[in-house]
């Protein structure tokens, strides 16, 4: 169903940063103790950690080997390529001071000689969208977490458009790096047709993109998480609630867009045309200073905290008591919308859930050698703070 009316709108500002490779380990059950004739002094506890030398004092002849680390942490050098490679039969304690051996003697594993040895490079590359906003970066961070828990390196690459040319170019740089599967971090609609020409053998899901793209998918239900936040606010007695939209380019604002205009239409109230906005607390600020001038605006839901932020100083500004006169609702429950003036009510996201989901996809592909087309969607959830006032009415 369609608005009616003129919207106002900003043009938006987006800011980018590089973005960086990390490396993630994880470690595993079982259990070894040294074995007599690599560094195990008599007496020593076996669950002690081996005292390293600093790098300074090494030897300048040639750099450390494996059978150096071995003799430093007590075991052997094949307790020391297990550990290094995550092996299931190292207990978490002897890898500990495996580990610590390694970083003390500056011991890095040879990666290429490993993937020629097991045909298993456990390195994943990501393809992720180059922004600064808290979503694209809380995604990257959960999948980073559920590959370090996983034993899987990550090798990042951040792209500042997400187009045909940059993802092909993007994906043939981790391929050269032999990742075993790609997950793509796909806010923004043009991402669709960038993804329709990704390796047929290649493992792939996709994050926050099309949920029809033929792909493995892994999204939050972002229109269910903005009808809950309207019909929370008019729950408590509000006639209509405005709404500040995200940028019509991003999957996630079209899904909050919709779910807004779902919930007032559920309820016969007036679809007003939303006010635009960038994802910046400075648009915002600039919408908030069109609401706050229209005395029955009582209930504003924000498409993110960030602008949700900006609402609030442009009502404080007009003397628009928040929630005495108007209620207030974002979308991120980012971590400082707790210290907002009034802390803020907002919708929460799971992202360790969607980082935990998305590599379980990946592996499953990796594992059963098949493209999968798996699409799974996390629901988010209402935080209720003291930007909103009043309980819900009872039916």
């Amino acid at each position: 169903m369609g608005c009616t009316g003129t919207a106002e709108s900003w043009p938006g500002v987006a800011d980018y940063v590089k973005g960086g490779d990390q490396v993630a380990r994880a470690s595993d059950p079982g259990v070894e103790t040294p074995r007599p004739g690599y560094g195990a002094a008599a007496g020593r506890d076996t669950a002690s950690f081996p005292e390293v030398t600093s790098r300074s004092s090494r030897s300048a002849r040639r750099p450390p080997a494996m059978t150096d680390v071995a003799k430093l942490a007590g075991v052997s050098p094949q307790t020391v390529s297990r550990a290094l490679s995550q092996h299931a039969s190292v207990s978490p304690m002897t890898r500990a001071r495996v580990l610590a051996a390694a970083d003390g003697l500056g011991y890095r594993l040879n990666t290429a000689a490993r993937t020629l040895a097991t045909g298993h490079s456990r390195t994943l590359g990501v393809v992720a969208f180059n922004s600064t906003f808290f979503g694209p970066v809380s995604t990257l961070h959960g999948i980073e977490q559920a590959a370090r828990v996983a034993g899987y390196f990550i090798s990042v690459v951040s792209l500042r458009s997400i187009d045909r040319h940059s993802v092909a170019d993007a994906v043939g740089r981790l391929n050269d790096q032999v990742v075993e599967g790609i997950v793509v971090i796909a806010p923004l609609t043009s991402a669709a047709e960038a993804l329709e020409n990704l390796p047929t053998d290649m493992p792939v899901v996709v994050v926050e993109g099309d949920p029809n793209a033929g792909l493995a998918a892994v999204t939050v239900d972002q229109a269910a998480g903005a009808r809950a936040a309207t019909s929370y606010l008019l729950s408590t007695g509000h006639q209509n609630v405005f709404h500040v939209k995200g940028p019509p380019e991003w999957q996630e604002a079209q899904g909050r867009l919709s779910g807004w205009r779902s919930a007032l239409e559920e309820v016969g109230a007036e679809v007003v045309p939303p006010l635009s906005g960038d994802w910046t607390a400075r648009s915002g600020y600039q919408a908030g200073q069109v609401l706050a001038r229209v005395p029955e605006v009582t209930a504003i839901f924000a498409a993110n905290d960030q602008m949700a932020l900006g609402v609030l100083l442009a009502l404080h500004e007009h003397n628009r008591r928040v929630p005495e006169d108007v209620s207030v609702v974002g979308f991120d429950n980012i971590p400082d919308s707790a210290y907002f003036m009034p802390p803020l009510t907002t919708v929460r996201q799971d992202f360790d859930q969607v980082g935990r989901t998305s590599l379980r996809l990946l592996l499953d592909q990796i594992n059963s050698g098949a493209r999968s087309v798996e699409r799974v969607m996390i629901q988010s959830e209402l935080v209720v703070r003291q930007s909103t006032l009043g309980t819900p009415e009872a039916s």
